[in-house]
């Protein structure tokens, strides 16, 4: 295994090229890489030892083309992978505790004898590693000590998942490290939504992880959670003269779990309405036939959210189908048609603790009214603050960055691309 002296050469020198294509796919982005990975390798030999070996992984993070918040509820989404990714160095230790410093934030130390979930450490970092590692055990995979620096271009709070990418790189890195690569992408997942569900304390789906660990477009049925129905979905969006943004609002997630959490608590009341668990083992047409007494038991806003999930997954079924049959003027059709469902039935556009900040009705409405009968846009991810995503026509492009950024700052309109690979060893 190379040292740090022989990692940085080998970038240099090119060495690494068909290993980062693998994940990066174009020359300008694998050029890209070169500085990144080196920084990353020297500061963890500046943290731990620049004779040890060193290993390279990353983990992408996601883009949700489809399904708002119906994978809780055993639903269907699309999603892919994106070019934005955490990238971590590391190395086996003796030690039986995993150290992991990410860039900008205090160094993280696991102790692997005491896997039991920490309710003080809940939100935090910490308690997806210990949580990862947990769930590689009661799945019956080997787990180890190691060190490791990473490094993160999947922005907190991004709705581009940084959660999810970060515990899909700390279940890389064990894959690798000590299970010879043998887990599976959507055990990995599994794992990781386990981590943050149970340690870290965040009620979300599979989706987010799944995208991240699987890679490329993925289209997901949640209908049997534990064995979710995963089908590629070949399509190239640059071939259709558009390009997929997400915009960040810089709208803070910070005090917005139990709003999240919320819409699937809500989706659930409808379901235990009728002696279900989740919604997808309701069928439609007994839900609408319950609607006025639904009123009554679990209040409007649950019946409305209901009425997204039921919607959504259909859509989802439409956006697949126009992708296959290369029909991108229908899919950004469904793609509109989603956006407004969520904000107006599931209602994940804006807080209701933060009436005066809604960031991301802004944003909507301005590509509205720069791509008003060309494109197509929505909330992204989780919702409340955070993101949107826009499906923008090349010569609109120029004119819906200097849009977005005259008013949510430089930087904020990402123009993505998807990268055919999730979790992965460079």
């Amino acid at each position: 295994m190379p040292n740090l002296a022989t990692v940085k050469e080998n970038i240099l020198k090119g060495a690494y090229d068909e290993r980062f294509r693998r994940v990066y796919v174009t020359d300008a982005e694998i050029k890209a890489q070169y500085e990144r990975y080196i920084k990353l390798a020297e500061t963890f030999a500046e943290l731990y030892d620049a004779e040890r070996d060193i290993r390279l992984f990353t983990a992408p993070g996601r883009t949700e083309v489809g399904g708002n918040h119906t994978d809780h509820n055993h639903g269907k989404v699309l999603a892919a992978g994106i070019n934005l990714d955490a990238i971590a160095a590391a190395a086996k230790n003796d030690e039986n505790i995993v150290r992991v410093k990410s860039a900008g934030y205090p160094m993280d130390v696991v102790d692997l004898s005491d896997l039991s979930v920490v309710e003080d450490e809940k939100g935090t970092s910490p308690a997806l590693v210990r949580g990862v590692c947990q769930g590689f055990l009661e799945n019956g995979y080997k787990i180890g000590g190691f060190d490791a620096a990473t490094a993160s271009k999947v922005l907190s709070g991004s709705g581009l998942s940084s959660s999810a990418a970060y515990e899909v790189l700390v279940g890389t890195m064990l894959n690798y490290l000590y299970n010879d690569g043998k887990v599976d992408p959507v055990t990995v997942a599994k794992i990781a939504q386990y981590a943050e569900n149970k340690y870290f304390g965040k009620p979300c789906g599979l989706m987010d992880q799944m995208a991240c660990s699987v890679g490329s477009f993925v289209n997901i049925d949640f209908n049997d959670p534990q064995n979710p129905v995963i089908n590629e979905v070949k399509f190239d969006f640059s071939a259709c003269g558009h390009a997929l943004c997400i915009v960040d609002t810089k709208g803070s997630h910070a005090d917005l779990t139990d709003e999240y959490g919320f819409i699937r608590e809500e989706m659930e009341a409808v379901a235990h309405h009728f002696g279900k668990s989740v919604l997808r083992e309701v069928p439609e047409s007994e839900f609408c036939g319950e609607i006025s007494a639904l009123r009554n038991d679990v209040g409007d806003r649950a019946v409305l959210r209901a009425m997204h999930f039921y919607a959504e997954n259909n859509r989802v079924e439409q956006e697949v189908a126009a992708l296959r049959a290369g029909d991108f003027e229908s899919f950004k059709k469904v793609v509109l048609e989603s956006g407004a469902s969520s904000y107006m039935y599931n209602q994940n556009v804006f807080s209701v603790k933060k009436i005066k900040e809604q960031p991301v009705s802004l944003a909507l409405a301005l590509s509205e009214k720069v791509l008003k009968g060309r494109g197509a846009w929505r909330v992204h991810g989780g919702g409340f603050a955070g993101t949107i995503q826009a499906f923008v026509p090349m010569d609109l492009l120029e004119d819906y960055k200097s849009t977005i950024e005259g008013v949510f700052g430089e930087g904020a309109c990402y123009v993505l691309s998807i990268r055919p690979v999730g979790g992965a060893e460079i």
